[in-house]
């Protein structure tokens, strides 16, 4: 196995043996760091200290990521404007915010036959949203005209 010490500097390719007679005479573990390296790598250290640093590094890394999640705006075909007004609001945060907005158009009793009025209100909205790049045309789930929006990446 190839042998480091603490701070990552090579001492050599030696047995497994020898690795923990030297992490024996120094009073430290030998952790394995890459088992599936020819030949595995392993590495003079503190275990607990190794372990605090991994952590320290999936902490770091999770700092940099994105959430990205998808919310959703629900909307009828026959919607008052005052609630329209608000539902755009709410999806405007929702883009700023980086998540990507499912627009869900629900259609109760006879309004299924009127499924234009529907298609006019997504139409509308996905109009009135700034910077926007629509995924998925409106399409019928069911009694559920469904839309997918995602923010637009050039406007950032």
């Amino acid at each position: 196995m190839r042998l480091l010490d603490e701070e990552g500097k090579q001492i050599g390719i030696v047995s497994k043996l020898e690795a923990l007679q030297k992490a024996k005479e120094l009073e430290i573990d030998v952790v394995e760091i890459a088992p599936n390296a020819k030949p595995p790598v392993a590495k003079l250290i503190d275990f607990k200290k190794f372990k605090y640093q991994e952590a320290k590094k999936e902490r770091e890394s999770k700092k940099s990521q994105k959430n990205v999640g998808v919310k959703e705006i629900r909307l009828r075909p026959f919607i008052g404007q005052h609630d329209f007004d608000t539902r755009l609001a709410r999806a405007k945060e929702f883009l700023a915010d980086g998540n990507q907005v499912k627009i869900s158009v629900f259609f109760k009793g006879r309004e299924i036959t009127r499924k234009e009025f529907g298609y006019d209100v997504v139409k509308r909205f996905i109009n009135q949203l700034e910077s926007v790049k629509q995924v998925r045309d409106p399409h019928m789930e069911g009694r559920v005209l469904v839309a997918m929006v995602v923010p637009d990446k050039k406007g950032e």
